[in-house]
């Protein structure tokens, strides 16, 4: 299952964004490394479900919302000189291993400075937040290769040794290929048979870009001054209430509104049974889902899984006229899979030994035979056809 890291200085929403995205338990307060060991729970990425148009509910989705898991960490919080040690930056910087993607949280209110700690609202400029996640991970990356340099470099003077290929073993808990290290320096523009640190550095840069690509997320957009917001528009982010969302699912739970995560909008179920302060916290909600196109929890989720990892959802089923699998359940599994993935790669997702014994897959949507090397795109429904039992 794909994993999801959220990442950020202490005291910038983290643990209100894991709890809105997973409403698992999560500590919240106001000060820094409020969370010391990493927080590990479920969210879900929104798609469309296909019964929606095939006249018929499959029982597995929010009135034709599907819901796929992925996993979710709330790693401790990052500090500055993190990748020395400083803080919990050892520990933070271990738990990254695990992700697939990082999604960056910022305090867009500019209400906690470069250590977390709480300041006159508006007063941080949250813009060096983005730069500063990526500098400690790439100075962790560097930290890393440093170590073995010397013994690489000497090994590179033998022709049968592959520089790439060690840098990859080095680097083999970031899932680095041997192609992602010459990737990595044709882009850093740098020679590493020659590199100094000033271009090691730079490799380092790409070597995260390509194995932990970042979402930067701008939290408590409810609490930033509106000139604050202009300004960090054009730095790339988007805009996120993690406490608006948190409230939506509470009152969802609480019988008092209806909202699907990553919704536009909410209603009101019977304004009656709400308080005058209740009313107020969901005018606030509403308009900033109006002024960001919902609470950004649900959408930031769905960009670092859709944009970020470039993934599909794609149904595998073992009647194709049905939709269904053995036991008549329509549309039981939602897979994640990467664009360009084809049916065989379908195949070994769902199990080994059916990937192994893959002979052909059907288009169910229009019973046709599709080739091994067909490119799959979001929303197919899949029979797999395997000499597996």
């Amino acid at each position: 299952m794909i994993t999801l890291a959220l990442a950020g200085k202490p005291n910038c929403g983290k643990s209100t964004f894991f709890r809105a995205a997973t409403m698992a338990h999560a500590e919240i307060a106001n000060y820094p490394f409020t969370t010391i060991d990493a927080n590990f729970g479920v969210a879900y990425v929104r798609s469309e479900c296909p019964c929606k148009g095939m006249g018929q509910r499959c029982g597995h989705c929010a009135d034709g919302i599907r819901y796929v898991p992925v996993n979710l960490i709330d790693v401790a919080g990052l500090v500055p000189d993190a990748h020395k040690g400083k803080g919990l930056g050892n520990q933070f910087l271990d738990h990254l291993r695990q992700a697939d993607a990082i999604i960056h949280i910022v305090d867009a209110s500019g209400s906690t400075d470069t250590e977390g700690n709480p300041v006159e609202v508006g007063t941080h400029d949250p813009r060096e937040d983005i730069a500063f996640l990526k500098y400690e991970m790439t100075m962790w990356v560097y930290g890393i290769l440093e170590k073995h340099w010397a013994r690489l470099q000497r090994q590179a003077q033998s022709k049968t040794y592959s520089i790439y290929r060690g840098i990859s073993e080095v680097f083999t808990g970031l899932g680095i290929s041997p192609e992602d290290v010459q990737d990595a320096e044709r882009t850093a523009r740098v020679d590493l048979m020659r590199a100094d640190p000033a271009g090691l550095t730079r490799f380092c840069e790409e070597i995260v870009h390509i194995s932990k690509p970042m979402l930067p997320i701008g939290n408590r957009v409810d609490l930033a001054p509106a000139p604050l917001v202009e300004q960090l528009r054009p730095a790339g982010l988007t805009f996120a209430s993690a406490a608006g969302e948190l409230a939506l699912r509470n009152a969802v739970a609480g019988g008092l509104i209806t909202y699907h995560p990553g919704d536009l909008s909410f209603s009101i179920v019977r304004e009656d049974s709400l308080s005058p302060a209740q009313k107020a916290g969901l005018q606030t909600i509403a308009q900033v889902m109006k002024a960001n196109g919902g609470t950004g929890v649900q959408q930031a989720i769905n960009r670092a899984v859709y944009d970020l990892l470039r993934m599909i959802v794609v149904y595998p089923v073992e009647d194709e006229h049905k939709f269904s699998d053995s036991q008549g359940r329509i549309l039981p599994d939602a897979f994640l899979m990467r664009r360009g993935a084809t049916p065989r790669d379908l195949a070994f997702q769902v199990h080994t030994d059916i990937g192994k014994g893959f002979l052909y897959a059907i288009d169910a949507r229009t019973n046709m035979r599709v080739k091994d090397t067909h490119e799959l795109k979001d929303g197919d429904i899949i029979r797999i056809v395997s000499a597996a039992k």
